[in-house]
């Protein structure tokens, strides 16, 4: 995972704003981070956490920085933690102070997965936080949090990965590891992993694990099971020609594939 803002990909709209509300000193209490899955939420809500209490945070023996601040992050996943229980253990933490630096910042991820009840139980420390206690909601759904919870909360929406960021991105990771990768190849990663940055990185690391150092788009074509894209461009030229024998011929090909008639019809 990134450990900086400036690390974070395709995001410049929202770790900008970040990092301009920490030097200004203008923090909002509850924040909430939206959009779809793999894009950073988490990652952000982790570096915001560390950089608010960064100033409290001394250098120690390993020159690293001091872990103490992690003692003020406490990180709830709601998938599993959705209870009224959960939400009043939650409450009474937030009662005490921080023992070293300014904050305590509460991380809640999948926050959408709450129950009515919980949600009920958390919202009035929403309303009325303490000074030192900042709250970062993250949620894949953004409907789904009631409107009580979305009125109290300075809202970031995360988007998708743009392919050209994400193929910036691994051609760094491939210099860094020595790795020989064409630009074909990284393009369909890119393609294929939907916006999410996530999915491109496991991708490629199965990839690289399955066929070593060289990844070719002859490579990903076959692990990933993908189509190649000569077969629609030999199908529309077959279309425009009229030469429909031609065109069954090559949607034969694609079937002994194994490919699906609605991937087919998608892809083109």
């Amino acid at each position: 995972r990134p450990q900086t803002f400036e690390e974070v990909v395709g995001q410049e709209h929202i770790t900008s704003t970040l990092e301009n509300a920490i030097k200004s000193d203008q923090l909002a209490q509850s924040f909430l981070f939206c959009g779809p899955r793999g894009v950073g939420k988490t990652t952000c809500a982790r570096i915001l956490a560390r950089e608010i209490n960064k100033d409290s945070a001394q250098p120690n023996l390993l020159g690293e920085v001091d872990t103490s601040t992690s003692m003020n992050i406490f990180e709830l996943d709601a998938a599993s933690n959705n209870s009224v229980d959960d939400m009043r253990n939650l409450i009474d933490q937030v009662r005490f102070p921080p023992q070293t630096g300014k904050y305590k910042v509460y991380i809640i991820d999948e926050v959408h997965m709450l129950s009515a009840s919980a949600f009920n139980a958390f919202l009035k420390t929403l309303e009325e936080p303490p000074p030192y206690a900042i709250f970062i909601l993250a949620t894949t759904e953004k409907h789904k949090i009631i409107p009580t919870i979305l009125s109290r909360c300075q809202i970031f929406d995360f988007r998708r990965i743009s392919p050209e960021d994400m193929v910036a991105h691994l051609k760094g990771i491939c210099e860094q590891e020595g790795i020989t990768a064409e630009e074909n190849a990284l393009q369909i990663i890119a393609t294929k992993s939907d916006g999410a940055l996530r999915d491109a990185l496991s991708l490629f690391d199965r990839l690289v694990s399955s066929v070593g150092k060289t990844l070719t788009y002859e490579d990903v074509l076959k692990n990933l099971n993908i189509l190649d894209y000569d077969y629609y461009f030999k199908i529309t030229d077959a279309l425009l020609q009229e030469d429909l024998p031609l065109a069954m011929t090559y949607y034969a090909d694609i079937m002994k594939k194994g490919f699906e008639g609605d991937e087919f019809m998608l892809g083109l």
